[in-house]
């Protein structure tokens, strides 16, 4: 795993990099601690991370200024901060947890047990999935995404009107952030359950989620079952 750490207080900037050590081990290939906004947003621009752990206060800084900025990522993002007024704004951005300070091992450890557990957070729900649009980034409100499609290390948004964005974040790291309304009904498939019309078998034993707008999309035999128990 490959962390970034972005905090301007030198002392909670060694905590936070002493338990990052700590409870990732082995499973750490890199670590880095910067502690400027602008630094920080250079480093994100030349490196591939696994994991940004972001203060909200750099020196006066905004720290949501390099969260608009950069949680299009591939990587997750984790805010650490005693903003905790700011939680829920941080959430409906996409991060993927909001530690608040004062924080213990075991809380900053749950916050990276998230990038591995399939559980999804239920209190607290994206509004938005940022995606690139040549030099800005564009804010696509999840309630217009019908369905996500995984294309390799990326992900593509199908959005109302037939509209399909580009995500730099993988099918996986979606499906960890998004609600329960979204459901992985394939290994390329996540969808939102409002949007299926219809459940079928189609010739040859297939089985089709059949959406609102009038398209077809594969279920996988292991997820039928279930996505049937959903929808009825």
């Amino acid at each position: 795993m490959k962390v970034l750490i972005i905090e301007d207080e030198s002392r909670i900037a060694k905590r936070v990099e002493r338990l990052t050590r700590d409870i990732l081990g082995s499973n750490l290939n890199s670590l880095t601690v910067i502690n400027t906004l602008q630094d920080g947003l250079s480093f994100i621009e030349t490196n591939t991370l696994d994991v940004v752990l972001l203060d909200l206060n750099l020196n006066g800084e905004d720290g949501f200024d390099l969260l608009a900025r950069t949680v299009s990522g591939a990587f997750h993002t984790i805010v650490v901060s005693a903003n905790t007024n700011q939680a829920l704004r941080a959430f409906e951005y996409g991060v993927l947890d909001f530690v608040p300070k004062p924080f213990n091992r075991d809380r900053l450890e749950q916050a990276f047990n998230r990038i591995v557990s399939e559980h999804k957070e239920k209190s607290h729900e994206v509004k938005y999935l940022s995606v690139k649009k040549r030099h800005t980034i564009q804010l696509v409100p999840i309630e217009d995404v019908i369905y996500i499609k995984g294309a390799g290390a990326y992900s593509e948004l199908i959005i109302q009107d037939g509209i399909k964005e580009l995500h730099d974040k993988s099918l996986e790291k979606l499906e960890q952030l998004l609600s329960p309304q979204f459901i992985r009904i394939h290994k390329s498939y996540l969808v939102k359950m409002s949007e299926v019309k219809e459940v079928k078998v189609s010739s040859g034993s297939k089985y089709l989620a059949v959406l609102k707008n009038g398209e077809s999309i594969p279920i996988g035999r292991t997820k039928y079952k279930e996505l049937r128990e959903k929808w009825i």
